[in-house]
Protein backbone atom coordinates (compact mmCIF):
# COMPACT_ATOMS: atom_id res chain seq x y z
CA UNK A 1 0.00 0.00 0.00
CA UNK A 2 0.99 3.39 -0.73
CA UNK A 3 2.12 5.61 1.98
CA UNK A 4 0.03 8.95 2.33
CA UNK A 5 1.48 11.80 1.00
CA UNK A 6 2.33 14.85 3.79
CA UNK A 7 -0.01 17.95 3.31
CA UNK A 8 1.82 20.85 1.33
CA UNK A 9 -0.12 24.10 3.38
CA UNK A 10 -0.43 26.96 1.35
CA UNK A 11 1.31 30.32 2.72
CA UNK A 12 -0.42 33.40 3.64
CA UNK A 13 1.31 36.67 1.81
CA UNK A 14 1.55 39.85 3.76
CA UNK A 15 -0.67 42.20 1.67
CA UNK A 16 0.88 45.14 2.48
CA UNK A 17 4.69 43.79 0.78
CA UNK A 18 2.67 42.53 -1.84
CA UNK A 19 1.36 45.64 -2.90
CA UNK A 20 4.44 47.57 -2.38
CA UNK A 21 6.73 45.77 -4.38
CA UNK A 22 7.14 43.57 -7.45
CA UNK A 23 9.56 41.36 -9.60
CA UNK A 24 11.36 42.06 -12.95
CA UNK A 25 11.38 39.44 -15.21
CA UNK A 26 15.31 39.40 -14.43
CA UNK A 27 14.19 38.69 -10.65
CA UNK A 28 14.94 42.35 -9.41
CA UNK A 29 12.93 43.36 -6.88
CA UNK A 30 11.42 47.08 -7.35
CA UNK A 31 9.81 49.19 -5.41
CA UNK A 32 8.44 52.94 -5.64
CA UNK A 33 9.43 55.95 -3.97
CA UNK A 34 7.94 57.23 -0.95
CA UNK A 35 6.69 60.85 -0.49
CA UNK A 36 4.36 61.27 -3.62
CA UNK A 37 1.47 61.39 -2.15
CA UNK A 38 1.05 65.46 -0.55
CA UNK A 39 3.09 68.33 -0.08
CA UNK A 40 3.88 68.30 -3.88
CA UNK A 41 3.30 71.99 -4.92
CA UNK A 42 6.29 73.35 -3.92
CA UNK A 43 8.49 70.54 -5.37
CA UNK A 44 9.96 71.17 -8.98
CA UNK A 45 8.94 69.84 -11.91
CA UNK A 46 12.44 67.52 -11.98
CA UNK A 47 11.61 66.06 -8.49
CA UNK A 48 8.21 65.30 -9.08
CA UNK A 49 9.33 63.34 -12.44
CA UNK A 50 12.07 61.43 -10.54
CA UNK A 51 9.01 59.84 -8.10
CA UNK A 52 7.76 58.25 -11.25
CA UNK A 53 10.79 55.76 -10.60
CA UNK A 54 11.26 52.37 -9.66
CA UNK A 55 14.12 51.57 -7.39
CA UNK A 56 15.98 48.26 -7.73
CA UNK A 57 15.99 46.79 -3.82
CA UNK A 58 19.95 46.67 -3.07
CA UNK A 59 20.31 45.15 0.24
CA UNK A 60 20.25 41.59 0.33
CA UNK A 61 18.59 41.30 3.89
CA UNK A 62 15.73 43.46 2.60
CA UNK A 63 15.45 41.20 -0.56
CA UNK A 64 15.06 37.93 1.72
CA UNK A 65 12.54 39.90 4.22
CA UNK A 66 10.26 40.64 1.46
CA UNK A 67 10.45 36.95 0.08
CA UNK A 68 9.58 35.68 3.26
CA UNK A 69 6.62 38.16 3.52
CA UNK A 70 5.25 37.37 -0.63
CA UNK A 71 6.31 34.34 -0.78
CA UNK A 72 4.43 33.67 -4.35
CA UNK A 73 6.29 36.71 -5.86
CA UNK A 74 8.79 34.54 -7.12
CA UNK A 75 6.09 32.90 -9.00
CA UNK A 76 3.48 35.40 -9.89
CA UNK A 77 6.03 38.51 -10.01
CA UNK A 78 3.43 40.76 -8.79
CA UNK A 79 0.59 40.16 -6.46
CA UNK A 80 -0.84 36.40 -6.73
CA UNK A 81 -4.46 36.09 -8.41
CA UNK A 82 -7.65 36.65 -6.55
Amino acid sequence: MAKAKKKKYKLKTYKAAAKRFRMTGTGKIVRTKGGKSHLRRRKSKRTKNLFDKMLVVESKGDRKRILRLAPYMRKYKANPPA
